[in-house]
């Protein structure tokens, strides 16, 4: 097994091992509440990059599109776990601001660090345009579909009394999109097909270490995201932020650590297509799933109650950041400075919310 392992996955699987021990004595042994936080976040974004590392282990076996899905699923898992401790905890706005943060995390500063590290290794960058243009359309249509209840609420329409049950409706509609959405998501192009026909296989892990990958890190994800969310609440009022940012910035790029990275570095070794569908296809997940799961899910497992109502500045945000990057991605190509730019609009969006 270990020849099947390159040097960066052996520092990768041991920084794993040692920040769950440093993280488990911080939790149980009751240590500062600020360390324990960072070791716990630490610890999500490392299982996040071991997920991340499976699933592309089989990327050339799966395809642009199917691995983009894979890993956004099992990439937002950690994510998943933190959001249902969260609403267990009662911590609401950190929740709320989690969801959108993921998506705006994901669209304007991995997408934004993408173009950028890409166009200046590999200059102009080009990608299918056809598939990105879908998944620009999905993610803007699933987004505005996620924020009617909260438009209802803010224009006192006279749905604005029935947020929970729009909020379930809007809920059903949106897992059952995304079911429908994923045949045409996972078909693989004939240069797929020909470059996996092609591939020799040399540095792939076997198929059980992928797969007890994904199983492993899936469940210790649950359970550090425990330790993640019991540090969360003494470590804002010690650091004094807010749950808004905590959410926002914090919570978002800890759980979504597989995009940042693999994305990253899809698009420094020129595999545009691939960096696109792993970043893109995260916040349209978010959007499909994530918060639609969560909206259900916290009618069973006890603490607060999530719906799709959230303050109008982050509805505002979000829907502006969809606009911007759907217009960036268009016409199919990508140079560093449209990057730099998203990198620039998510730091004051970022700082927007510093305050609450």
């Amino acid at each position: 097994m270990t020849q099947a392992l390159s040097r960066s996955d052996r520092v990768l699987f041991a920084a794993a091992v040692l920040l769950i021990g440093g993280a488990a004595l911080t939790r149980y042994a009751d240590i500062n509440s600020v360390l324990a936080f960072v070791l716990s976040g630490l610890t999500i974004a490392v299982l996040a990059s071991l997920v991340g590392r499976g699933v592309d282990q089989l990327g050339d076996r799966l395809g642009a599109g199917a691995t983009g899905v894979l890993q956004s699923a099992l990439g937002n898992l950690p994510e998943l776990f933190v959001c249902i401790f969260a609403l267990r905890a009662g911590l609401t706005k950190v929740v709320e601001a989690a969801v959108i943060g993921s998506i705006l995390g994901n669209i304007l500063l991995v997408l934004g660090l993408a173009f950028l590290v890409g166009g200046l290794r590999n200059g102009v960058q080009r990608f299918d345009g056809e598939r990105a243009r879908v998944i620009a359309a999905m993610m803007l249509l699933a987004v505005v579909a996620m924020l009617l209840p909260s438009l209802a609420f803010q224009l006192h329409t006279p749905a604005a009394s029935h947020e929970r049950a729009l909020s379930v409706i809007a809920a059903i509609v949106l897992l059952v999109v995304f079911v429908c959405s994923v045949p045409a998501s996972i078909r693989r192009t004939s240069e797929e097909a020909e470059a996996d026909h092609a591939a020799s296989g040399e540095g792939r892990w076997p198929m059980w270490l992928a797969i007890g990958v994904l199983a492993v890190t899936g469940v210790l994800a649950a359970l550090v995201s425990d330790w993640f969310i019991h540090a969360l609440e003494p470590a804002i009022e010690s650091l004094h932020i807010s749950q808004a940012f905590a959410g926002l910035v914090i919570v978002a790029i800890a759980g979504n650590a597989v995009e940042n990275v693999v994305g990253i570095q899809l698009a420094a070794r020129n595999q545009a297509d691939y960096a696109l569908s792993v970043i893109l296809n995260s916040p349209l997940q978010i959007a499909l799933v994530l918060a639609p799961a969560l909206v259900l899910l916290s009618f069973v497992i006890g603490g607060a109650t999530f719906l799709l109502v959230f303050p109008p500045l982050l509805v505002a945000t979000v829907v502006a950041s969809v606009l911007v990057v759907s217009i960036i991605i268009i016409d199919g190509e990508s140079v560093w400075l449209e990057g730099a730019a998203l990198c620039g609009f998510y730091g004051v969006v970022a700082a927007s919310f510093w305050w609450g």
